[in-house]
């Protein structure tokens, strides 16, 4: 089974986690084809963390992950941090294949999309 799990940083503002919730859910009624299990986590601030959203998705049944995240820019955490919290389930279920997507600022349709969304205003 493959599994999704967004990452974002997290926030004190809960309305903003629910926004990433709201996200997951809208990106699992429609990729039930290619992921079988979509769930988010959080780097900081916020809850599931990384490591839970991992070991959620394997009780769940994944024995492949995508770990994609939700970030612009290759800073530390997209860098460093979010790797260790990835390096800490991959070595406690070491038959799970877990992979890391490139962070969305890194995804080629960005600039359309930010255009479009600065067209709309």
């Amino acid at each position: 089974m493959k599994s999704l799990l967004v990452v974002a940083h997290g926030s004190r503002r809960e309305e903003s986690n629910d926004e990433i919730r709201n996200l997951t859910r809208a990106l699992a009624s429609r990729a039930s084809d290619d992921f079988t299990h979509i769930e988010c986590a959080f780097l900081e601030l916020a809850e599931p963390s990384i490591p839970d959203g991992l070991r959620i998705a394997i009780a769940a049944g994944a024995t492949e992950i995508v770990v994609l995240p939700y970030f612009l820019s290759a800073g530390r955490h997209v860098v460093k941090d979010i790797p260790a919290e990835v390096e800490v389930v991959r070595s406690e279920s070491p038959a799970v294949s877990i992979a890391i997507a490139p962070y969305l600022g890194a995804a080629p349709a960005l600039g359309d999309v930010l255009l479009e969304q600065a067209q709309s205003s």
